[in-house]
């Protein structure tokens, strides 16, 4: 099933999409009791599939990225955050930061992980289960304060107002029994920038949410963003960093395109 998170005259709402192109409307939020209708509505604005309850990320975790930056391949899986704050619409502004200026924000195409009961401790075998479904995300990061200017930690540079897009829809785990057989693309003003697979992670799913739940319970509504592959601006020679008028798009493979201008933060 196909999810969206719409805005209606009450408020925010959830739907269930039709292979008819129809939407029905679901009661209750998919996180906890719900259920899918048989009222047809007209979504309106989308917004995010979900406001999450944390947004755990996972960097360097496809092989070909980890070459082209130069790194080693990590033994465990390397792990930082992004505010709940940070979080955009599909078709919402990413903002080039001004107040702390940077100049050199990049984009990372990512598969989202949505965690949709308690999880604690999962196993490989089990982790799956825990799944809600799966997003399209954009990890957007301004590399100076991410390598300069933060004081060797990542999470300055990744947590930006509007650096966390997601959508356009969430799929239920479902319709993607292995989400390490999708490919995933970076299309900037047209033109493809990165372009692979997410059977080139390091880490898979299962892997990643067992470590993340060691010993640490995964609230219903955690995202987890499961890295990046290669072709960032960052490792382009000369390096392609966003301007105000920019389109970015992140397509991943059965669950649809997510896609973004980029404009300078305002005064």
């Amino acid at each position: 099933m196909k999810l969206i998170r719409h805005l209606t005259p009450t408020g925010p709402a959830y739907a269930a999409l039709q292979s008819n192109g129809s939407a029905l409307a679901i009661e209750g939020d998919p996180l906890g009791a719900h259920r899918v209708t048989d009222r047809v509505v007209t979504p309106g604005k989308l917004l995010a599939p979900l406001v999450p309850t944390a947004i755990l990320c996972i960097g360097l975790n496809y092989r070909q990225h980890a070459a082209e930056t130069g790194s080693p391949i990590p033994k465990w899986p390397v792990l930082f955050m992004k505010s709940p704050g940070a979080v955009q619409n599909p078709g919402g502004n990413i903002e080039l930061p001004r107040k702390l200026a940077s100049t050199q924000v990049d984009f990372e195409c990512e598969l989202a992980v949505v965690i949709g009961k308690p999880c604690k401790n999962a196993t490989k075998a089990n982790a799956l289960e825990h799944v809600l479904g799966y997003t399209c995300a954009n990890d957007v990061s301004a590399r100076d304060w991410q390598k300069e200017f933060g004081g060797g930690q990542w999470c300055r540079g990744k947590t930006f107002d509007t650096f966390c897009p997601l959508g356009p829809v969430l799929v239920t785990r479902d319709e993607l029994p292995n989400p390490n057989a999708l490919r995933i693309r970076t299309v900037l003003n047209g033109q493809a920038v990165q372009d692979s697979n997410t059977a080139d992670m390091i880490f898979d799913v299962p892997t990643i949410i067992e470590f993340l739940s060691g010993s640490t319970t995964l609230l219903p509504g955690t995202v987890i963003l499961t890295g990046t592959p290669q072709g960032v601006g960052m490792a382009r020679k000369p390096p392609v960093w966003l301007k105000a008028g920019d389109s970015l798009a992140v397509e991943i493979e059965r669950i649809g395109t997510l896609t973004n201008p980029v404009v300078n933060e305002p005064a």
